[in-house]
């Protein structure tokens, strides 16, 4: 049976032992590596937490102090002359002449008031559930901060990943262990 112990003054700042709880020094190098390559990721999901909080402080300031008003007018004309006394030409002028039409609208709406009931029908040619000459709050952003909760949940793998940093110096203690049962030297 080869041993190398007693070991030199050198050689134990070197060596791992094994069932010593604490992080030896060449372990805790390589630690500290690992855990420098956490720091980008680190800072990029402070930088996304930030910018978060930024965007939804800007709309709920936007939200709360601002006037928006929108004002939309619109007109079309469509008008169908068949020249001619021929009776394709009266014919054609009975049949298309159905489709000249004229349609305008005219929509105001600001972030001041609440809006009308939708009506069911169109009113001055506008489509269905527009709102002509109303006030309306949906000119605006309707923002929604982000809880403690999921600012928690978004951290939590960053933890995890610190953590199991710190926690992988044993596995690979067990690795050398079980490498050096199979190779001893």
């Amino acid at each position: 049976k080869q041993t190398l112990l007693p070991l030199l003054k050198e050689e134990v700042s070197s060596f791992i032992f094994p069932c010593k709880p604490a992080v030896q020094r060449p372990e805790r190098r390589h630690m500290v590596m690992e855990l420098l390559r956490c720091i980008p990721l680190l800072l990029f999901l402070l930088f996304v937490c930030g910018l978060d909080h930024f965007i939804f402080t800007v709309l709920s300031v936007i939200q709360n102090h601002s006037f928006i008003e929108y004002s939309y007018q619109a007109s079309h004309h469509l008008s169908v002359n068949v020249m001619g006394t021929s009776l394709m030409a009266q014919l054609l002028r009975g049949t298309i002449g159905a489709l000249n039409t004229s349609f305008e609208s005219e929509m105001e709406t600001s972030n001041l008031g609440k809006p009308p009931p939708a009506s069911p029908t169109t009113v001055q040619g506008l489509p269905r559930g527009a709102h002509s000459g109303a006030l309306s709050p949906v000119c605006l952003p309707r923002p929604t901060g982000m809880t403690r909760q999921q600012y928690l949940n978004t951290c939590l793998p960053l933890g995890l990943l610190a953590l199991l940093c710190l926690a992988q110096v044993y596995p690979f203690r067990l690795r050398r262990a079980i490498a050096a049962f199979y190779f001893p030297k």
